[in-house]
């Protein structure tokens, strides 16, 4: 298969003067995007380094784009560093990337220095300089199995993972955004989040690999995100359901279609009818996927009412088995493992000791439980090393944590199991926000069976979080031993 950057070429030649990156403050053509992603690859080339692996710790912006995909057409594997990093994470995540080479800015440039790292560090207006003098020849193809992009997830534990992607698992997926989200190089595609975060990152990469336009913020604010749907012809917009709630929160109407693709937790449904509202042309997809799957179901607008709690069905090249503890394969609408096959999947962790996925021949698990109807939609019921164990039942704390949701006045919540002589575990739930125990008792006897209301309570300030902004439920559950409020 093809690498990701080898659409560039075509795009120069059938659209050279064609967007193909806009921020506030540039703009590149397709045949300035070609020859720049090639200068940048003959630069990376220049290096004659054993461990291939570039460090980009930029802010967003073109340059990290340009270092990011010339990276990958160089055959070498870029490793996004989040600008916010303190100096520590930074050092833990070099030592694990072990990269060669960092790029950074030149307010970065000695935090990074006294980390006594043997990697080489670069500022980018030095570097720019450097690859712009350079010769622009035509990339070579890479090898559709060679790495390109190494990134981080930490899981619940809070240290960081590093997973490995190649060429052809992105290539595979780039497949899904014509497919199962019928885009192609038309499209305008705004991208207002961080590129250190996958689903944006991965928004821009698929976008310029289709030949539409990329339109990067370079902060995200959600007025000037607002102020970019309004006055350009934006047709698709990448976003995380915490977006939603700030980004459209004037009272407008905007006539024209708009193509929302969402990542990460379930959208509230009063935030969909409030973004409905604003566009009457809206087409809403939401998918569930992981760093080591890429996607795995999607979801569209007009199957979310009839299909209520459903993750939606597999993408076009994707199939789903649900597997019982005996290997088994479930019925409709019976919980067990869910196992995925397709081309997307990622090359692996980078630390064997660090493999929290589990493989039988081409099927993959990240231990994510849940069941598909009769119709092939499948639901997630919850993480298998996140259930409770309750008297010898099995108690899923994602579907408590959706119930307590509900209440307004509960900003997050996370559901655990707290040991107990007795019941093995009991449901305790650590709830951040102004709601009262007894609200939210009361909101768990509407909704949930008695065995799955919670039996302890704890209120915090604030939750522990893994580096990757997950809460961390291993702190959770020390919290909870050391701190029980029945109030």
């Amino acid at each position: 298969m093809a690498s990701i950057t080898d659409s560039y070429a075509n795009h120069a030649k059938k659209f050279p003067m064609k967007t193909a990156i806009l921020t506030a403050t540039e703009r590149f053509t397709y045949q300035e995007w070609y020859e720049s992603v090639c200068r940048t690859a003959n630069w990376f080339r220049s290096f004659h380094s054993f461990n291939r692996t570039v460090a980009i710790l930029l802010p967003n912006g073109i340059p990290f784009l340009q270092l990011f995909t010339g990276a990958a057409a160089a055959g070498w594997t870029a490793v996004p560093f989040d600008i916010k990093w303190t100096e520590l994470e930074v050092e833990k995540r070099l030592a694990l990337s072990k990269a060669s080479l960092v790029i950074t800015t030149k307010n970065r440039i000695s935090s990074v220095k006294n980390l006594h790292s043997p990697t080489k560090v670069f500022i980018w207006d030095e570097c720019r300089e450097e690859i712009q003098q350079g010769p622009a020849p035509e990339t070579m193809p890479s090898n559709g199995e060679l790495p390109f992009y190494m990134g981080f997830t930490s899981g619940t534990t809070g240290n960081p993972k590093a997973f490995i992607r190649s060429h052809n698992s992105w290539v595979a997926s780039f497949a899904c955004n014509r497919v199962d989200f019928k885009m192609d190089e038309n499209d305008h595609v705004l991208i207002p989040g961080a590129l250190i975060h996958s689903h944006f990152l991965y928004g821009a990469i698929s976008t310029l690999y289709l030949g539409g336009t990329v339109y990067l913020l370079e902060k995200y604010i959600p007025s000037q995100a607002m102020r970019w749907i309004d006055t350009t012809p934006i047709t698709v917009l990448y976003v995380v359901p915490t977006m939603i709630s700030s980004l459209f929160q004037a009272e407008r109407t905007i006539e024209r279609p708009l193509k929302i693709l969402s990542s990460g937790a379930k959208w509230e449904d009063h935030s969909k009818r409030q973004v409905r509202s604003q566009f009457p042309n809206l087409t809403l997809y939401e998918f569930y996927g992981a760093s080591e799957l890429s996607f795995v179901t999607v979801l569209s607008d007009r199957e979310m009412e009839r299909k209520p709690g459903s993750v939606g069905r597999p993408c076009h090249n994707v199939k789903i088995e649900i597997r019982l503890p005996d290997s088994k394969l479930a019925k409709p609408n019976q919980t067990g493992k869910i196992y995925v096959k397709s081309k997307m999947i990622f090359s692996g962790y980078l630390e064997p000791n660090q493999n929290t996925v589990q493989a039988e021949h081409d099927w993959l698990t990240v231990h994510d439980m849940g069941y598909l109807d009769e119709e092939g939609y499948l639901y997630i019921v919850g993480r298998e090393k996140n259930m409770i164990l309750y008297g010898g039942i099995n108690i899923f704390p994602e579907e408590i944590e959706k119930v307590l949701s509900l209440h307004h006045e509960v900003e997050e919540v996370a559901v655990i199991g707290a040991n107990d002589s007795y019941w093995g575990q009991i449901v305790t739930a650590v709830v951040k926000g102004t709601a009262t125990k007894l609200e939210l008792q009361r909101l768990c006897k509407e909704k949930l069976a008695s065995f799955k209301i919670p039996r302890k309570w704890v209120f915090v300030d604030e939750m522990p979080y893994t580096s990757g902004g997950k809460i961390a439920r291993r702190q959770v559950n020390e919290l909870v031993e050391s701190k029980v409020n029945n109030h």
